[in-house]
């Protein structure tokens, strides 16, 4: 799993590219039947994604998406994940980020 490099762009602000690197880890959780842990996944990627959608403009689209992070998010809690810490850091950051927004 790579959510060092994914809390690392997300901390410099690089939301699409931190979208593109948890990519492969939800492919492959997918495709293992993880379901729950592939939709935790998703909610992060779908955080980075709703963020983007906002600094470019596009405040509907980025409402409907963050509403999926929100959905997912509380599976962190169910799911078994090696550096569960780094994942919760990960939604804090996100979480962050949308005070700021919204603020």
């Amino acid at each position: 799993m790579k959510i060092d490099e994914f809390i690392s762009l997300v901390r410099n602000k690089q939301f699409i590219e931190a979208h593109e690197v948890l990519e492969d880890d939800w492919k492959e959780l997918k495709k293992a039947g993880e379901k729950d842990k592939a939709k935790f996944i998703q909610g992060l990627i779908n955080g980075t994604t709703a963020i983007a959608l906002f600094y470019k403009g596009r405040e509907s689209a980025f409402i409907k998406v963050w509403a999926t992070f929100q959905k997912y998010k509380p599976l962190i809690d169910t799911i078994e994940l090696d550096s569960k810490d780094k994942y919760i850091e990960a939604i804090v950051l996100l979480e962050a980020e949308y005070q700021k927004i919204n603020n």
